[in-house]
Order: structure tokens, then C-alpha cells, then sequence
């Protein structure tokens, strides 16, 4: 994605529209053939040429930001390598204490031929290797092993959606309303939310559709850069979605301003596949952990969209008991004291208790602690034991059936 220093955004009364290369512009066009070429052709040399020759390509010509946007988006798709013939560190700490033994050491002189055939001695090397390996940690110095191609209308394209994704690094709060849909549909788009670990909260029932409110990266006051960088990878997800509508708030110098979206837009192309996938690792650990256990308590995936009346439930999981009752549980992503005690008030309206809800300390939004309990609530902070689920979920049942 693009770093906010290349995101350019533009205004119209109360709206804000992310910069966009219309199709069929030849010039950027031509633009993206000749910067991927140059990537292309850049495998073995150090990432110093590579951004030689980039610079020179650049210029200073009025495009200048448009380009170096299309040059970071391809720098994601390189991988370089550190080449020495051991730690850089290491030989220089060797080299630096060689030389103090000849100490002045001039440029091709006798003493520096010899300080580098004695310190390559020491690393099975040759001098002219252990030179080149001298100073190969610094960024400038890596190598170029692979570029991953891309074609230069994906590239327009991928620079297109970057660029509605850094409005979302601003966000305030999101609101997404979702027409009533097939229940496959519906678990799509809560099942992207979930995967994202947004906070969110739910008004609405499957017969007539849901309005669905994402909290924003700029409502943080803690980790507010990782949830935006999140949040904005949720957005090629959602284009892959059917029968939304979608109003962002953005936070913006300018003063406050909206960004609207809807499944029926042709301008922004999901590039789904080129984004890293997200897996919770706290989730899969438990899932692994339960499977040790040996318990007669079994965890299974939920598929369901639950209906709690005014509004939904969407568990990432179901425990079930040895006599085939039911607790759900959730495992949140981020969240904040406050977007906690609001969803247990949705659960207390609706009478629904079969649910336990984990919150994991490493990704509490706020600094603020939570200054009450819940029979229903986990905190954690390296994992969740499944033992402590199993008693939670026994007590639950316990009190539910007495």
C-alpha cells in the first residue's frame, strides 16, 4: 500500500475522492510499462542502482508523486537480500581492528591490501569478497533476488485502489448498510470483518439487511497505525462483496469529510490475492491446543449469523458440551473497553447468554483497563487455555439450566 506522504486526495463540498488514473490513459500507461522494466531488469543489483535509476527516470517532472506512488507499489513486490560472506558487522569490527595496527591507511595502499587479506583469511575469503561484504547491511547495498511481475494495467489499477486505501489510515468510523441478502452473502462480509479483527457493531436482522459500524483507526488512542493499516486492507475484501452501500468519516485537515462507496462501483478493482493474508494466531493456537487436550468438550468453526433481534452475533467458534449443548465463542480482534461493554449491553437486551467473548491485552485499542467483570469474558494475554473455556462454558450451562 502507499505510505501517506504519496496518498493524494481532492474535495468537493463535503466529500472526499482518493486521486484516480482514468483508463486508457496512455502517458501513466506507458509510465507503468517503463518503471516495471526497469524492475525487471534490476535482478542482481543493489537496491542503491536500482534507485538510481529510478531517480533519474522520476525527474522532476509534475507526475513526480504519481511515479514515485507506482515505485513503491512495485518495491513491495521485491524481495533483496543482505550478500556477504559473513555478518557486515563482524567484519567490520575485524577489518577496523587490522587496521588500527597500520593506522594511517591510505586509499590503494600497501597497508589496506594487507589489513584485507588478513581479515579474509579469518572469514575463508577473498579480499575483494570480504571488501563488497563490508558495508552490505545497509539498505543501499542489498541485492534485488526477485521481483515479483506484474502487468502495467494491474499496476494502474493496484495504484487506483492504494490510494482509496490511505483514505481509510483517517477514518473516524465507517458505516456499512447491507441489503437483505442470502445468508452465504451475509456471512461473507461479517466473516472479511471478523477476519480483519475490526471493531464493529451490528444493527438489523437478516429479513431486512444490517447496518454494520466499523470504528476507525483515528477513534484510537493506542495502536491507531496497525488498526488503519488494517482497516484499509478490509477494503478489497469488501469490493468483492455484494449489495452494500458504505459512508466513511474521515478525519481530514481539511475539517471532517465523508467517503461513499457502494458494490455497484466500477472504478476501484480488488486485487485480493496480492494483499498478505490474516489469520488470528490466538486462534490457532487454541484450536491447536484444544486438539491436545484430549477433552470430551469439543470446539468447532461456526458458520452462523446469529440474531439477537436489533441485532447479530457472528462467533468464530462453537464449544460443545459431552451432552451436545452449545456456547459461542468470540475471539475479538481489537477492541476497547468501551466497544466491549457496548456489546455486552446488545447481549443483555437480547436475554442471550450462551456466548464467552476473549479479549486479548496486546490488542486493546485504548489505554483505558476495564473496570468491571463478566461471567462472559476472558481476558488474555499470551493464549487462551481451553481449560478455562470448558469451566467458563460449565458454569454458563450451569446457570442457564437452573
Amino acid at each position: 500500500m502507499l505510505t501517506s506522504d504519496l496518498a493524494i486526495s481532492f474535495r468537493r463540498g463535503d466529500k472526499i475522492f482518493p486521486f484516480l488514473i482514468k483508463n486508457g490513459a496512455e502517458g501513466f500507461l506507458r509510465d507503468a510499462e517503463n518503471l516495471i522494466e526497469i524492475f525487471e531488469e534490476a535482478e542482481g543489483k543493489t537496491r542503491g542502482a536500482l534507485e538510481a535509476e529510478l531517480e533519474e527516470y522520476v525527474g522532476t517532472g509534475t507526475d513526480y508523486r504519481i511515479l514515485r506512488g507506482m515505485i513503491k507499489l512495485l518495491t513491495d513486490r521485491c524481495e533483496f537480500e543482505t550478500h556477504a560472506p559473513a555478518d557486515p558487522l563482524e567484519i567490520r569490527q575485524k577489518v577496523f581492528l587490522e587496521a588500527r595496527k597500520l593506522h594511517p591507511v591510505l586509499p590503494d595502499s600497501e597497508a589496506r591490501k594487507t589489513i584485507l587479506e588478513s581479515a579474509a583469511d579469518e572469514f575463508d575469503t577473498d579480499a575483494d569478497s570480504l571488501f563488497s561484504g563490508l558495508y552490505a547491511d545497509l539498505a543501499a547495498q542489498q541485492k534485488l533476488i526477485s521481483f515479483k511481475p506484474i502487468e502495467a494495467e494491474d499496476l494502474l489499477n493496484l495504484y487506483n485502489l492504494s490510494q482509496a486505501q490511505a483514505i481509510f489510515y483517517r477514518c473516524v468510523e465507517m458505516k456499512i448498510r447491507v441489503a437483505p441478502s442470502s445468508a452465504q452473502e451475509y456471512r461473507a462480509i461479517f466473516g472479511w470483518i471478523k477476519h480483519f479483527g475490526l471493531i464493529h457493531s451490528v444493527v438489523g436482522n437478516a429479513a431486512n439487511g444490517y447496518e454494520i459500524t466499523l470504528t476507525g483507526a483515528a477513534s484510537l488512542f493506542h495502536r491507531s497505525q496497525k488498526y488503519g493499516v488494517r482497516m484499509a486492507v478490509f477494503l478489497p475484501v469488501l469490493l468483492l462483496c455484494k449489495n452494500w452501500k458504505m459512508r466513511a468519516e474521515i478525519n481530514d485537515k481539511r475539517g471532517t469529510l465523508f467517503y461513499e462507496l457502494s458494490s455497484e462501483q466500477t472504478e476501484l478493482i480488488s486485487n485480493r490475492f496480492d494483499e498478505p493474508e490474516y489469520v488470528n494466531p490466538d486462534l490457532e493456537k487454541l484450536l491447536k491446543n484444544w486438539e491436545k487436550l484430549g477433552s470430551d468438550w469439543r470446539l468447532k468453526e461456526n458458520r452462523k449469523v446469529i440474531d439477537l433481534g436489533r441485532t447479530a452475533f457472528i462467533p468464530d467458534l462453537v464449544i460443545i458440551s459431552p451432552d451436545a449443548r452449545e456456547v459461542y465463542l468470540d475471539v475479538l480482534g481489537f477492541w476497547t473497553p468501551k466497544s466491549l461493554q457496548k456489546r455486552l449491553e446488545e447481549f443483555s437486551s437480547a436475554g442471550y447468554k450462551k456466548f464467552i467473548i476473549a479479549a486479548s491485552h496486546e490488542l486493546r485499542g485504548s489505554r483505558e483497563e476495564p473496570l468491571w467483570e463478566s461471567p462472559n469474558v476472558i481476558f488474555y494475554k499470551t493464549k487462551i487455555e481451553p481449560r478455562v473455556l470448558i469451566e467458563m462454558a460449565e458454569k454458563l450451562l450451569y446457570v442457564m439450566q437452573n
